[in-house]
């Protein structure tokens, strides 16, 4: 398996897998067509704030993750937030997402991790806590300024 940056003829393949993503049980936002091509955009377009991968083998895209960068003052250091991880049904189980997770460690040594969970995916939990991530001890807030 190979892990790259996404490029601009991954587009349709990444927002096909971000439709599949984003009405799944695994999170609790539906996402729009809108935000889908924005998300896309900016990894191809180089964004400081947020870079695309896509985990391919044997020429095929079979998942996509986006790290979102920040800073977080709770830490004092970096933060790397993993916003989507994304492997098609059949090739799960098979170690990409602690792969991914080595290379994140690797590309950012010393930031601090984060992703969002629902507590009920259970497949995800499993994957996320062989990788070294545990649960925060408290509930996260958002605005949403349409």
């Amino acid at each position: 398996m190979i892990i790259r940056k996404i490029k601009r003829g991954d587009k349709e393949a990444v927002k096909e897998m971000m439709r599949v993503f984003y009405t799944s049980n695994a999170v609790s936002s539906n996402g729009s067509e809108e935000i889908f091509e924005a998300d896309v955009q900016n990894c191809i377009d180089n964004s400081p704030y947020l870079v695309g991968y896509v985990f391919c083998e044997h020429g095929e895209i079979i998942g996509y993750a986006m790290l979102a960068k920040s800073f977080s003052t709770e830490w004092g250091k970096e933060c790397v937030w993993v916003e989507d991880i994304f492997v098609k049904e059949q090739y799960r189980g098979r170690g990409i997402a602690k792969e991914f997770f080595a290379l994140v460690d690797k590309e950012y040594p010393k930031a601090v991790k984060r992703l969002e969970v629902e507590d009920y995916n259970l497949g995800a939990v499993k994957a996320y806590k062989k990788s070294g991530f545990t649960f925060v001890p408290y509930k996260e807030m958002w605005k949403d300024l349409k």
